[in-house]
């Protein structure tokens, strides 16, 4: 094999394998798999996020083989590779939730080594827990090769052996809380935790999984219709197998992802998530998103989104239905299609496809008429966003609320603090947390915590405690998607850094409003600042490792708390 005028669907591969000097590399492909043949060929990475840590993830090994297939049937030479993922569920509550986010940055950053340094010429990322698709996206945006992101699907839901009601995961959650509360007997957790999670799949709210996979096909970086599937589904295999063949359509066609990722895709992107009531971590995501792709996008996008496009879906969790449910009716495309014809959406982005937004809408046709999953504009859940961005002088950088309106517009109520999410917890379930209290969990943000851990936990218990609607929560760690009621998070400077929510007091009264978009410390700024010469910043709580690291580097919530911005 001699070398010869670069092949321009292998501008990759060709340096790693070509001419008489790679024949070491050729050497080490063949025992996996190689032929003669192949070294000819575009080759495709596979990323793979299968792990048995978690049923989001469990599956993904058989879809990686499908996605393999499909690249191969269209030209390629796949090869399939792994990375890692943690769950969220199982580590909710506890420190190792503090690697959550951590392991977003962890996911990018493998992706990109293994497709850097094998010479990959284009990438198919395939997930299924919660940091696994922006960790997927945010390494197609960093590496810009020829890509496509598959959602690994959604889970079923569980179906209780006495009640015959569907539950999920977050309902193990807040049936934690209703025991503590003499709601729910041992038997009866016990019955609730057993049914709850009944084979592979990604939670099956609109929780951050879902959130972020709708999110990512309304950018553009998904095949249609391919984050409402079920993840066990013949749908979903042949999902994966049409997604190694659109990566080498990309290749031929010269399309990469930050053709795709661009400002107005990301609005398109913003849009979805609030039509679908989605999760409060998509804030952070698509920040992070935006930065890989070099789209300026702020917090404020959102406010200015929000305020034309209403809430839609009546999903989990603070709606009646599930992801499955959605799937059912017709999947994500009928929405698109309805925001498009209302001006909402740009239609004229590209996607993996090769072809715009409105291209691939345009022979979509309505939900069917009997559905009520999908509410239409003329009868939305919410006239404008859930998410709302609120400043003030207890977040004058910014806080994400998730406000549906079932809660309220407004709360003002007296603070009862906690430095970290286990002793607020502890409080909640020990009958502490009264109504009217404002809690208030700090030191968990991405430096405080470190990792910015999600309240579900909290946020559940108070659920389950019945306090939804007279008890609110503020944190500068962050939310699950499942979590809801009235929560503000993502507060910024977060207190570890000296932000205001360092300095609030037990009793201090705290001001939370929706409509004006502010959240309050009622002190005089005298009383304030008096306490800001005060303070002092506490040690960190790792100083070695990986999340010693990830402290060093991250920046705020408000920017997305990206690892390589200052580098």
């Amino acid at each position: 094999m001699s070398a010869s005028k670069p092949d321009p669907l292998r501008p990759h591969s060709s340096v790693v394998l070509d001419g008489p000097s790679r024949a070491g590399a050729r050497s080490m492909l063949r025992p996996v798999g190689f032929t003669d043949a192949d070294f000819h060929k575009p080759v495709v990475g596979v990323a793979s996020t299968w792990s048995m840590v978690t049923p989001c993830n469990m599956h993904i090994d058989e879809l990686a083989r499908e996605a393999e297939a499909g690249a191969n049937a269209a030209g390629g030479k796949a090869i399939i590779f792994g990375t890692i993922t943690v769950s969220d569920g199982i580590s909710m509550g506890t420190p190792g939730m503090r690697y959550s986010l951590v392991s977003r940055e962890v996911i990018a950053d493998s992706i990109e080594t293994v497709v850097g340094a094998e010479g990959f010429d284009a990438v198919v990322a395939i997930g299924g827990c919660d940091k696994n698709m922006p960790g997927c996206a945010m390494a197609l945006a960093r590496l810009n090769r020829p890509g496509v992101f598959v959602y690994g699907g959604t889970i079923l839901p569980g179906i209780h052996p006495d009640s015959k009601k569907e539950c999920d995961i977050v309902s193990v959650y807040e049936a934690i809380g209703q025991h503590s509360a003499g709601k729910v007997d041992d038997a009866g957790l016990t019955a609730i935790e057993a049914c709850s999670v009944p084979g592979a799949g990604s939670c099956g709210g609109m929780y951050t999984a879902n959130t972020m996979a709708s999110a990512i096909e309304a950018l553009g970086m998904s095949l249609p219709n391919s984050s409402a599937q079920i993840a066990i589904s013949g749908e979903k295999k042949l999902d994966c197998r049409n997604a190694g063949a659109a990566a080498l359509a990309l290749l031929k066609a010269g399309i990469r992802p930050r053709d795709i990722m661009t400002k107005k895709a990301f609005e398109n992107a913003i849009t979805v998530v609030i039509a679908l009531g989605g999760s409060t971590n998509a804030v952070l995501h698509l920040l992070a998103l935006a930065h890989e792709a070099k789209v300026k996008l702020s917090i404020d996008d959102f406010t200015r989104i929000g305020k034309k496009v209403p809430v839609l879906a009546d999903l989990k969790p603070s709606g009646k239905y599930g992801m499955a449910h959605l799937s059912r009716v017709g999947g994500l495309p009928p929405l698109m299609k309805m925001l498009l014809d209302a001006g909402l959406l740009h239609g004229d982005c590209l996607t993996v496809t090769g072809r715009t937004i409105a291209e691939n809408l345009r022979n979509v046709g309505p939900y069917p008429a009997d559905q009520d999953v999908v509410h239409p504009l003329s009868n939305p859940i919410k006239p404008d966003s859930h998410l709302r961005i609120l400043y003030g002088n207890l977040a004058p950088q910014g806080a994400v609320a998730k406000v549906t309106g079932k809660e309220g517009l407004t709360f003002s109520g007296k603070a009862i603090t906690f430095e970290s999410e286990e002793t607020a917890l502890h409080a909640i379930l020990a009958g502490r947390v009264k109504d009217g209290h404002v809690i208030v969990i700090r030191n968990e943000g991405p430096r405080g915590g470190p990792g910015m851990r999600e309240m579900l936990a909290p946020t559940s218990a108070v659920m389950g405690k019945g306090l939804g609607k007279t008890v609110a929560l503020i944190t500068d760690g962050r939310f699950s998607g499942g979590s809801h009621g009235f929560v503000v998070g993502h507060i910024t400077p977060e207190a570890f850094n000296g932000g205001p929510l360092a300095l609030v007091k037990n009793g201090d009264t705290i001001v939370i409003d929706a409509v004006k978009n502010e959240l309050t410390l009622a002190l005089p700024a005298k009383e304030i600042a008096a306490r800001k010469r005060a303070w002092k910043q506490r040690k960190p709580k790792e100083t070695h490792g990986v999340l010693a690291k990830y402290a060093k580097l991250v920046t705020s919530a408000s920017e997305g708390a990206v690892t390589d911005k200052y580098l």
